[in-house]
């Protein structure tokens, strides 16, 4: 377990450094990926057993080097957790295509292309893929046009990728949180939308990053051994209950 390798994109906080602690927890060494250098390289010196990777996942050359940089300091990818990712929301009517580019180019473009390079180094261990997407992405919501469909998109492409690598021992699954309790989060909901979130959800709370993580580690390891093409909402039963809240709108 101690040689085993993760790379976790959007390291640098927030439930991609949540998920970088369970994996070390694990016995995991972990290639922490953000293209935020300062905040990655910070949070990397605190902790062992990691290596640190500034590099963008939109673009070909930065997944190609962030693979290659991993295979170079630890020689085997084991798991690789998709989970940068951009979130911009605004009304249908003001979403321009700069924004709609700029939402799929880190949220579908980065995932589809870390995944291809990725792969051989996966096939050799047969490894796991875990692609992070969102309750938006199962059930639309008001302000997501390009955050929920990105979502859905990744949600169809992890189950594309299942069905194709599985042959090669390859799992891919996803993960959709729900509301989580994250810095950014708390920093722009409003009071009424916290409410709002806590009457919606069964749980009647928002999650956290590490319940997250958890959900994330799982479909990464061993124990999930038979678990392919699945989407796990991580959500406190949100999903079962409908998206949608009037607070949003306001």
């Amino acid at each position: 377990m101690s040689e085993k390798i993760a790379i976790v994109t959007g390291a640098a906080r927030g439930i991609g450094l949540a998920t970088t602690d369970l994996f070390r927890e694990m016995g995991w060494r972990v290639a922490m990926v953000d293209r935020d250098a300062d905040v990655l390289q910070e949070e990397a010196s605190q902790r062992e057993g990691v290596l640190a990777v500034a590099q963008d996942v939109s673009t070909p050359d930065g997944a190609d080097a962030l693979v290659a940089q991993t295979l170079n300091w630890g020689g085997r990818v084991d798991a690789l957790i998709n989970n940068a990712g951009v979130a911009e929301f605004g009304p249908v009517e003001e979403t321009d295509f700069t924004t709609w580019r700029r939402v799929m180019d880190t949220n579908l473009d980065g995932v589809f292309l870390c995944t291809q390079a990725a792969t051989p180094a996966l096939r050799e261990s047969k490894g796991a893929v875990v692609n992070i997407a969102s309750i938006s992405g199962l059930r639309a919501s008001t302000l997501r046009v390009a955050y929920g469909t990105s979502k859905a998109a990744v949600i169809q492409l992890s189950k594309q990728y299942a069905a194709e690598l599985g042959e090669y021992g390859i799992r891919v699954n996803c993960v959709a949180p729900g509301p989580v309790r994250t810095k950014l989060a708390m920093a722009v909901h409003s009071q009424e939308i916290i409410d709002a979130y806590h009457d919606a959800i069964p749980l009647n709370r928002y999650g956290g990053e590490r319940e997250i993580a958890e959900a994330i580690c799982f479909l990464a390891s061993d124990r999930a051994s038979y678990v392919t093409g699945q989407v796990l909402a991580a959500d406190g039963g949100f999903d079962s209950t409908g998206v949608g809240l009037r607070a949003l709108r306001s």
